[in-house]
C-alpha cells in the first residue's frame, strides 16, 4: 500500500471514530478514560498536535469542536453528567495506562 492510500484510509477511520463518538454522547469521557485510556479530549489534543506538526495554528478549543461536533461547553451542558466516586477511583487507578498526550498521567 502506498503512503497516500494509507493516509486516506487512516483519515477515513479517524472520521468514522469521531462520528461514532459524536453519536454516542451518552458515553462519558471518564468512562472512555477508565476503559481505554483515552477520550474525546485526548483525540482533540492529538488532532491539534498533528496540525501544529504541519505548522498549522489550531487552538485546543477548535480541535475539541471538531471532535465533539459542537463547542465543548455546549457538549458539557447537554451531555456531561457528574462522575461517581467509583468512576473517579477507577480514573486514578488507571492513570498509568492513560494516553501520554492526554496530560492525565503527568
Amino acid at each position: 500500500m502506498d503512503d497516500q492510500t494509507r493516509t486516506e484510509i487512516e483519515a477515513a477511520a479517524f472520521r468514522g471514530l469521531v462520528e461514532h463518538l459524536q453519536k454516542r454522547n451518552d458515553v462519558q469521557n471518564i468512562d472512555l478514560m477508565n476503559l481505554a485510556g483515552f477520550c474525546r479530549n485526548c483525540l482533540s489534543k492529538w488532532y491539534r498536535a498533528a496540525a501544529e506538526e504541519r505548522d498549522l495554528e489550531m487552538s485546543y478549543d477548535d480541535a475539541r469542536e471538531i471532535v465533539y461536533g459542537m463547542a465543548y461547553a455546549e457538549w458539557k451542558d447537554q451531555y456531561q453528567t457528574p462522575s461517581s466516586e467509583e468512576q473517579r477511583t477507577a480514573f486514578e487507578e488507571t492513570k498509568p495506562l492513560h494516553a501520554e498526550i492526554s496530560g492525565h498521567n503527568s
